[in-house]
C-alpha cells in the first residue's frame, strides 16, 4: 500500500499517527485480510491494538456475513467459563446451565472471532480452541456432539508468549497455529514523533468532549511529554492529557 492508502485506513479507524513501524504494521493487516490466515496481535497495554483486527475483518470477504465480526477480552472471563463462552454448553452441563447456549466460535461461524489477551486463557480451552482451529470442529461442554464451524481467529496479546511457552503456561503448538501472521504494534517510546500529534489530537477531542473552548499547551511541554517512556503507552498518553485539561487554564 502507498502511504495515501495507509493515511485512508488510519481515517476510517481513527488512528494517529505517522510512524513507519505503524504504517507497515497497518500495511500487514491489509495485505492478510483478504485470507483466512491466523493473526497474532502482539504490542504492550494500550498501544492500540483492538484495532487491528477490525481492519483486518473490515478488508475481508467476510465482512459480507451479518453480524459478522465478534470480539471477546479472554482476560475479563473467568478461567472457569471461559469454555462455556467459547464453546457454548448443553442444557445442566453445570450447575446454572439451565438452557442449552451457543458459545463464540458458533455465534462468528461464517466470521472473524477476536480473543484479545489470549495469553490468559487457561490450558484446557487452550487445547479447545487448538482443535477448532485445526478440524474446524468444536463441542459444546457437556456435549460430545461435534459441531462444525468456519471462524477466522485473530489473537492479540501483551505477554511474551515465548516466555509463557517456557514456563508451561502457553501451548507451543497452538502459538505457532495462531502466529501464521505476526503483526507487531509499536509502544509510543518507539514512535516519539507521533507524540506531538496525539496531544493536539487529544486536546481538541477531550475540550469538545466536556464542552470547553480548546487549550493549548506549549513547545517545551509537548517536548518534555515526547520524551517520556510512556509504560501505559497511548491510554497513558490521553489521561494525562485529561488532566491537564481539567487542571489548567487557557494553557
Amino acid at each position: 500500500m502507498d502511504l495515501k492508502d495507509i493515511q485512508a485506513v488510519k481515517q476510517r479507524f481513527g488512528i494517529i499517527g505517522l510512524s513507519p513501524a505503524l504504517n507497515r504494521a497497518i500495511d500487514t493487516a491489509v495485505q492478510v485480510a483478504n485470507t483466512d490466515l491466523s493473526v497474532l496481535i502482539q504490542g504492550e497495554s494500550g498501544v492500540g491494538k483492538e484495532h487491528f483486527p477490525k481492519i483486518i475483518h473490515a478488508y475481508s470477504l467476510r465482512r459480507h456475513k451479518k453480524d459478522s465480526y465478534v470480539a471477546i477480552n479472554c482476560g475479563a472471563i473467568p478461567k472457569g467459563t471461559i469454555e462455556s463462552e467459547l464453546f457454548g454448553h448443553k442444557k445442566g452441563a453445570f450447575t446454572d446451565a439451565y438452557t442449552e447456549r451457543k458459545g463464540y466460535f458458533e455465534i462468528a461461524d461464517g466470521g472473524t472471532l477476536f480473543l484479545d489477551e489470549i495469553g490468559d486463557m487457561s490450558l484446557s480451552a487452550q487445547a479447545k480452541v487448538l482443535r477448532a482451529l485445526q478440524e474446524r470442529k468444536i463441542s459444546r461442554v457437556g456435549s460430545d456432539r461435534d459441531i462444525d464451524v468456519n471462524v477466522r481467529v485473530i489473537a492479540a496479546t501483551n505477554k511474551d508468549l515465548a516466555r509463557e511457552i517456557r514456563e508451561g503456561n502457553f501451548r507451543e503448538d497452538l502459538y505457532h497455529r495462531i502466529g501464521v501472521i505476526l503483526i507487531k504494534v509499536p509502544p509510543l517510546r518507539e514512535r516519539k514523533g507521533d507524540v506531538e500529534i496525539l496531544v493536539k489530537h487529544f486536546l481538541e477531542s477531550i475540550c469538545k468532549e466536556y464542552h470547553i473552548p480548546t487549550k493549548s499547551i506549549n513547545n517545551e511541554a509537548v517536548k518534555m511529554l515526547s520524551e517520556m517512556h510512556w509504560s501505559g503507552n497511548i491510554r497513558e498518553l490521553r489521561n494525562i492529557i485529561e488532566r491537564l485539561v481539567v487542571l489548567s487554564g487557557a494553557t
